[in-house]
């Protein structure tokens, strides 16, 4: 079984035209989050060698809203930096949240898949929301509306991690919000995802293997192991192979295994929304034996600090541009937290057979064997979106 949780939260302070194009689509969309996704991991990972974790869904669908707040050079930004230029119509200022909403109906349309999102927006009882953005706010994202007094910075902190809580079944309990009487908005948002595996692993056969993290550090982690028919495909050119994971439910999980003599860092700018589709389209079922490790990893980002340097810059200043969400002056972005937690383990409960198209037989099993730093991508399959990514450098470190 593996559950996923995300809370992004943003704290709100407050003292071209183009060519006609046809209508985007929800693939459209899958994609261009796809490279955002690649673009902030990379950013990420300029801080540091360590695990990473975290749902650009959850992130994209958040300022999502926020361009429904936003006006000229704010909003400009923000579509730039999510990559959304090429899907934005001037004379439909709708389409962008449409297609958000078109998504998430898209994944959970049959009510199976565990992949709950929400949204609130908590506001100070004095706070005066422009109308248009509140009823925005509900059609497109079902957002809840609460008030609350965050001059009682305890009061509000207790209820605010309440939600959270509640949301996101207890996996995230405490989040740090800077809440003080200067706080006017909370924008939270959360994603929960819980699948089990298509091909379960047997608990029983899990046993403690190394895991070399570098040529220097190996740790001994509990080692999954299943026998069975896999879709998998070796990227040549960038130097690793592919593994995709099952879950029931049209979602899996695809596993980038760099070489042995291939440093993860090496492959980190070459990951593309490109280069996974064709991971994804020329993936072949073969016999293997899969060695994989359980792991467990809890990240927390300030998103403030990051987006920045990928060009979202005037809503974290003065020189905000908010006035769809408020006339009042001097709102502006004060903090966007991150949080998200994944745990991998064996359960899972084995579903109906796959399609055996592509076989490639075998008179002996393969092996795919994770005991290196590796990445990680839990996809939608019919629509491509890409809603967790990350990597693990040490899976014994949550």
């Amino acid at each position: 079984m593996i559950f996923s949780v995300v809370i992004t939260y943003f704290c709100l302070l407050a003292p071209f035209a183009r060519a006609q194009n046809p209508s985007p689509t929800i693939h459209d969309l899958s994609l261009k989050n796809m490279d955002f996704a690649m673009d902030l991991y990379r950013r990420i990972a300029s801080y540091h060698d360590k695990n990473i974790f975290f749902s650009p869904l959850s992130i994209s669908t958040s300022f999502a809203t926020l361009l429904m707040a936003s006006d000229g050079i704010t909003h400009d930004e923000i579509v730039k930096s999510f990559n959304l230029e090429q899907l934005e119509r001037t004379e439909r200022p709708e389409v962008i949240p449409e297609l958000f909403q078109l998504l998430d109906e898209n994944i959970t349309q049959n009510g199976s898949l565990k992949l709950d999102q929400s949204m609130a927006l908590f506001m100070h009882p004095e706070f005066k929301v422009e109308k248009t953005f509140e009823e925005n706010l509900k059609k497109y994202f079902d957002a809840d509306i609460k008030s609350v007094d965050f001059s009682d910075s305890e009061g509000s902190k207790s209820l605010i991690n309440a939600y959270i809580k509640h949301q996101t079944k207890d996996k995230v309990t405490d989040v740090s919000a800077d809440v003080n009487e200067m706080t006017k908005l909370l924008l939270i948002s959360t994603i929960f995802f819980q699948g089990n595996w298509k091909l379960p692993f047997n608990p029983n056969l899990t046993q403690n293997a190394p895991f070399h993290i570098d040529n220097y550090n190996i740790v001994q982690v509990p080692m999954m192991f299943k026998e069975d028919k896999f879709y998998t495909m070796e990227d040549i050119p960038l130097g690793a192979r592919v593994l995709k994971l099952p879950y029931q439910e049209g979602v899996s999980m695809l596993i980038l295994l760099p070489n042995k003599d291939k440093d993860y860092t090496e492959i980190d700018e070459e990951i593309s929304a490109k280069r996974f589709l064709t991971w994804v389209d020329k993936l072949e079922k073969i016999k293997l034996e899969v060695n994989m490790p359980k792991f467990k990893i809890e990240e927390s980002y300030s998103l403030h600090h990051i987006l920045p340097d990928m060009g979202l810059i005037s809503i974290f200043t003065s020189t905000a541009n908010l006035t769809r969400l408020s006339k009042d002056k001097g709102i502006k972005v004060s903090e966007v937290l991150h949080k998200a937690v994944i745990e991998v383990d064996e359960t899972g409960t084995t579903a109906a057979a796959a399609t055996t198209t592509g076989i490639i037989p075998y008179s002996l099993p393969r092996t795919f064997t994770v005991n290196r730093p590796f990445f990680f991508f839990i996809y939608h399959e019919e629509t491509k979106c890409l809603l967790f990514m990350g990597r693990v450098i040490d899976p014994t470190k949550p």
